[in-house]
């Protein structure tokens, strides 16, 4: 039920500030809006404010929403009306109208961020976890533990880095920027800091995901290994392990996070696919236990992994991410532009090839990233509606007919030429755009349904 009401509201709070963007620039522009609807089909709720002549409804069907203006294309237009038809206003006016909608959703991206920032939220503190063996962060020299202080790209001044979010961020947009990032760490408190350089420069970073993260080497914050809930009958509580366990070494070999115990159980597996049986030193209540571990063996990505029933880890140590008025501010409008930036440079590696299109989304995976967030917090919820308000902007600008960006295509076309696009164009080009948006749609519908129910 909290899925779908926080879907809803999202929903209904997007549309209802996209549509209002198209609204409010129409009448001070001075055109006449008929009417102004959230969803489509059969009207719910209508409401007709006096003296006003547009009439606010709700529809039945909450996938969108549109304003209906006096226009001369759709319906005839007394004379004494005409100057209040959109049709007969100036390009500029036609052009702001149209463009107000999707950077609507970017001002409320903009707030929306800014008033997380405003409110703080609690988030990881950017102490690193044992790299990935293998991985660039290893042969950069981080070996887990060190406290990350600033991030910087080359000529570019560092930027301080508040939590692990500020780390993973900036590790995803050098990444997909193709440059190398500058960490400045401290190895242990009191200790000296030093700089570390990550190569991202000659990474080939298709896709944001998991295989990304770990060819980078850093996946998550610091962590104590510690043992938490164990599952009845799993290979945890056949060796004797119980919550609280703070693991000390496996095999021999140290273990100084819960990155590294992870990666630990996941590799207890014989090169015939059979469980490795190994010694686990922990510590419990102050006294330090040997027990034989058997992990059971699961098939994974086309590998065998140990599994053992049990959560790894304990949570990571937390702080409060807190700004003042004009610093949340400024850092709604820097957040809105980066991720703008980024969700531009996705699109266009998926159209070249260069990206996969399993990175498209559509309404179930929105739906349930939607409960999902609301479920963890205020802020959460107010950080997934800012990411579907960007991503809601930037997709209707793009120059497809059917949006909102294809109709500014046609007035870049007027302007350059003098003259509007013909109708048989127009015509055309309508339905190019309409088959281009559904493949998309289809696309994203089989993504969702693949990632929730494959």
């Amino acid at each position: 039920m909290l899925t779908v009401i926080a879907f809803v509201a999202a929903l209904a709070l997007l549309i209802a500030v996209h549509e209002y963007g198209h609204y409010r620039v129409a009448v001070a522009c001075g055109v006449k809006v008929l009417r102004f609807s959230i969803g489509f089909g059969r009207t719910l709720w209508r409401w007709q404010p006096k003296g006003s002549p547009t009439q606010f409804a709700i529809s039945a069907i909450p996938l969108g929403g549109y304003v209906k203006m006096l226009d001369e294309r759709e319906a005839p237009v007394g004379p004494e009306e005409r100057h209040l038809a959109f049709n007969t206003q100036p390009l500029r006016s036609r052009a702001a109208i149209v463009a107000a909608g999707p950077f609507a959703n970017l001002l409320l991206a903009v707030l929306l961020y800014a008033a997380v920032g405003w409110i703080g939220v609690e988030e990881p503190q950017p102490y690193l976890s044992s790299p990935v063996p293998g991985s660039l962060a290893q042969g950069a020299g981080l070996r887990g533990g060190e406290l990350v202080q600033s991030t910087a790209i080359a000529g570019e001044e560092p930027e301080p880095v508040r939590s692990f979010e500020d780390l993973r961020w900036a590790l995803t947009q050098s990444a997909l920027n193709g440059q190398d990032l500058r960490l400045t760490v401290q190895p242990e408190p009191g200790a000296p800091s030093r700089d570390v350089v990550l190569p991202l420069g000659g990474l080939q970073a298709a896709e944001v995901d998991a295989a990304l993260a770990r060819r980078i080497g850093i996946i998550g914050p610091f962590t104590r290994p510690v043992i938490g809930e164990v599952m009845a009958d799993g290979a945890a509580a056949r060796a004797g392990l119980r919550q609280g366990d703070l693991v000390q070494s496996i095999g021999g070999r140290a273990i100084v996070d819960s990155t590294q115990l992870r990666e630990a159980i996941r590799a207890s597996v014989q090169p015939d696919g059979r469980p490795l049986a190994q010694a686990w030193s922990v510590e419990r209540d102050g006294r330090i236990l040997t027990l034989q571990v058997e992990p059971a063996v699961q098939r994974e990505g086309g590998r065998s992994v140990g599994r053992i029933s049990a959560y790894v880890g304990a949570p990571p140590e937390r702080v409060l991410v807190r700004r003042g008025p004009l610093e949340g501010l400024w850092g709604g409008v820097v957040r809105t532009w980066e991720v703008s930036s980024l969700t531009l440079r996705m699109m266009g590696r998926m159209v070249i090839g260069e990206a996969s299109v399993r990175n498209l989304s559509g309404p179930l995976t929105i739906a349930d990233y939607a409960g999902k967030s609301a479920s963890l917090g205020l802020t959460q919820y107010l950080v997934f509606l800012a990411l579907i308000s960007v991503s809601l902007g930037v997709l209707n600008l793009l120059p497809l007919p059917v949006l909102d960006g294809g109709h500014l295509m046609y007035y870049l076309w007027e302007a350059v030429t003098g003259r509007g696009v013909s109708d048989v164009w127009l015509e055309r080009l309508q339905r190019g755009g309409l088959a281009v948006l559904l493949l998309m749609m289809f696309i994203a519908l089989f993504n969702d349904v693949t990632r929730l129910f494959g």
